[in-house]
């Protein structure tokens, strides 16, 4: 029985090895796939700020022209710096409040039915964008990103790594 549990632990620390060497391609994929969706994105907003206003405006928010342009640009710089790996956390944090503030405004029945219909929740527009902005801001870029190689070029300074 003990050979049977030291097999299995020996198995079970192998396949977490091997998985573990996929966590940085698959973070990678993420941030390219989705932040070169999300800045495309971006890019047809700024060329169609009217729309993107209009839109806006038909929602009730305020400073509908000042908000087209600020999410148009948030989305179009933001998911070129999550392809890049550049201030990763950050963008993941400022396109997860962005995510979170469409569904509130434009999919707020999707947004609510987060318990009573998931469905719902996941087919809404802002549900894939959000999922990868919150990847990124929890787990951190991978080791194939600009934040991790400047990071080596430019390590933290002592007292604010004995501060983490």
């Amino acid at each position: 029985m003990n050979s049977l549990i030291a097999l299995i632990r020996k198995l079970y620390s192998a396949a977490a090895r091997a998985a573990g060497t996929l966590q940085s391609p698959f973070l990678l994929f993420v941030r390219l796939y989705w932040g070169l969706q999300l800045a495309q994105n971006g890019w047809g907003k700024l060329q169609n700020l009217s729309h993107v206003t209009e839109f806006i405006a038909s929602l009730n928010l305020p400073a509908p022209g000042f908000t087209a342009a600020f999410v148009a640009t948030v989305e179009c710089v933001g998911g070129g710096l999550l392809a890049l790996g550049l201030l990763s956390r950050f963008v993941g944090l400022v396109i997860s409040i962005d995510m979170f503030m469409a569904y509130l405004t434009a999919d707020r029945e999707a947004l609510f039915s987060i318990l009573s219909d998931p469905d719902k929740f996941t087919t809404a527009a802002p549900y894939t964008i959000l999922f990868a902005a919150l990847l990124i801001l929890i787990f951190g870029p991978g080791l194939i990103a600009l934040d991790t190689l400047l990071l080596r070029r430019f390590p933290y300074p002592k007292q604010i790594e004995n501060a983490k």
